[in-house]
């Protein structure tokens, strides 16, 4: 634990997921990749305080993607900077699934760590994912 809390929760804590949130220079266009890629549809736009649409969603599974807009973001260098999280989807058949990907705008890095366990990509905003087949 960190921080001065040093007491033990007395009830184990059993959260969920509501809302996982990425930032990107296209919110919208990085909303519609993963919600294509998961078979949904981006479902919900948010404005900022001057009325423009500057954040997407949707819900898979009952848990909200949220993608917001940001002009400075930048995209991690990836494999020299640690990422600080990313998402692995699984796909049934993983090499159409990656065709297919490709084919929406995501990018095959050279750096390949998973060998034949998966497949990293970086999506249309420059961050890496990974796929893997159906286990």
């Amino acid at each position: 634990m960190t921080g001065n809390n040093t007491h033990a929760p007395t009830t184990p804590l059993s959260g969920t997921i509501m809302c996982q949130a990425m930032w990107a220079r296209d919110g919208r266009k990085l909303a519609e990749f993963y919600a294509t890629a998961l078979g949904t549809k981006v479902t919900q736009a948010f404005p900022n305080e001057e009325g423009e649409e500057v954040a997407f969603a949707f819900r898979v599974n009952g848990t909200m993607y949220l993608f917001y807009t940001s002009p400075s973001y930048t995209a991690p260098e990836w494999p020299e900077q640690e990422l600080p999280f990313h998402m692995d989807l699984v796909f049934d058949d993983v090499r159409a699934a990656e065709e297919q990907l490709l084919e929406m705008g995501a990018t095959k890095p050279g750096h390949q760590p998973g060998g034949k366990h998966w497949t990293v990509l970086l999506d249309p905003s420059g961050q890496p994912f990974c796929i893997h087949g159906a286990r």
